[in-house]
């Protein structure tokens, strides 16, 4: 069973060659095949057709992967399939293929020029591409060799990968959060009626078609929970308040909610300011996660539970920097935006020395690059002249290079921390007013809601 998928790169196609062709990964390169293109120079190659075509804006190569179920397929034979896809879907096209080995299921990367080196036209990647062209002749190539392909109800059940990493990280999504507010409703409602006014004021809008669709207002989409779960079908949903009714006239089901027992009280530091707002807010979101929040919370809220992190992050940040009342962010605002001056001067200041240098720097890359090429000798012996009349030795221009370019790198990643608090500066006073507001809404209600069932 072949799994695939195409990803695109705006740029660092020979990082994207350097990873697949990894000899770790690919048996010291024994499944390692060059299309139109020659080893330790394809990314040199797939530039120059640019170069040639007067291509060279917009995605540099197409990325894709075949991945394949464990214990159904040698090596050899992914490999074989990889070079019959790329034969029969990219012709015209340069391309590396490299099958790796280092995981528990063996799976193929592709990655090719986004223009055809004979037609000069550009790769385009649709959704109607994929599914009738690439995943169908990887399907076809599969069956051909007797492989499994996944079937149409198979991929009904595929999710994001947002929402995949979500559930990963054990946190809640949107169809998580639809899903349990959808039996919460099923278990109060005396009738489909009462279940649809339940979600409702849970703050769903609810669309009645072929299948049920619930989105929280202000979403763009409505969400089929059908789909994935039949018993969530209008049909099953009144099935099961049926059954719930008749279990509780039976007996076997309670009428009531119990109560939780109450906990012992604990003290607790006292917070003020952003702190006492932010650990608030963050408790406040942890109740919602658990399910422990009055049935008519705003929708807003609900949302707000899917950046539960980002909250989290700004208290972790409001205590670094012991940042507690409004001068306090404004000083660390102020702060921050007199690093980020300095550090760009510093930058400025490298990047002229670097400028300076750049024609040595370039003869020195071109130099280790085409050592050895035959079809680019002009450029290394252009680039060897200008090394050998600078007067400068090669050991002391390539210290100064990585010394130049290692204190770049650093400036970079300073300006970028330093960007990052004057970020954490303004969304804090940007979204305090909108977090209190919130605080506020859920307080005026009880603190405790035990939900009643008339049967």
């Amino acid at each position: 069973m072949a799994i695939t998928k195409i990803l695109y790169r705006n740029g660092g196609l020979r990082q994207a060659i350097d990873y697949i062709t990894n000899p770790v990964k690919t048996a010291e390169n024994l499944l390692t095949d060059y299309v139109r293109c020659d080893p330790g120079h394809a990314a040199q190659q797939m530039m120059d057709t640019k170069r040639a075509l007067g291509k060279t804006a917009g995605r540099q190569c197409y990325h894709i992967i075949q991945s394949f179920k464990p214990d159904e397929i040698t090596p050899e034979l992914a490999h074989e399939i990889a070079k019959q896809f790329a034969a029969e879907h990219l012709p015209g096209y340069e391309a590396v293929i490299a099958t790796h080995v280092d995981k528990a299921h063996i799976h193929s990367h592709i990655v090719f020029n986004s223009v055809n080196a004979v037609t000069g036209k550009m790769y385009h990647s649709t959704c109607e591409n994929y599914s009738k062209q690439i995943r169908g002749v990887s399907d076809r190539l599969c069956k051909a060799h007797g492989l499994s392909i996944i079937l149409e109800s198979d991929e009904k059940k595929a999710v994001s990968y947002a929402e995949w990493l979500r559930q990963k990280r054990g946190q809640p999504t949107f169809r998580s959060m639809l899903e349990a507010d959808l039996h919460d409703a099923i278990e109060d409602a005396n009738d489909l009626g009462h279940f649809f006014l339940l979600m409702e004021h849970s703050g769903y809008e609810i669309h009645h078609g072929k299948r049920l669709g619930f989105r929280l207002r202000g979403q763009e989409h409505f969400m089929c929970p059908e789909r994935r779960n039949p018993d969530f079908s209008e049909e099953r949903i009144e099935q099961t308040i049926l059954g719930n009714l008749e279990q509780i006239e039976a007996g076997r089901k309670p009428a009531f909610t119990p109560k939780p027992k109450p906990q012992p009280y604990r003290p607790h530091p006292k917070y003020t300011g952003f702190l006492a707002l932010y650990y608030h807010y963050c408790y406040l979101l942890g109740r919602i996660e658990k399910r422990q929040y009055p049935p008519r919370m705003s929708p807003h809220l609900r949302k707000e539970i899917m950046k539960a992190d980002v909250y989290k992050a700004r208290l972790k940040f409001l205590q670094e920097n012991n940042i507690t009342t409004a001068d306090d962010l404004t000083a660390c605002l102020q702060q921050a935006e007199n690093e980020v001056t300095q550090l760009a001067k510093q930058r400025t200041i490298l990047n002229v020395r670097k400028k300076k240098h750049k024609k040595l720097f370039d003869a020195l890359a071109a130099e280790a690059a085409f050592a050895g090429f035959e079809p680019r000798k002009a450029e290394y012996d252009d680039a060897k002249e200008v090394l050998d009349t600078c007067g400068i030795p090669r050991e002391a221009l390539l210290a100064e290079k990585a010394d130049l370019y290692e204190q770049l790198a650093q400036v970079n990643h300073q300006i970028r921390q330093k960007r990052w608090k004057l970020k954490q500066c303004k969304e804090i006073s940007e979204t305090a007013a909108v977090m209190q507001k919130d605080i506020d809404r859920v307080e005026q209600q009880p603190q405790r809601i035990a939900v009643t069932r008339q049967r």
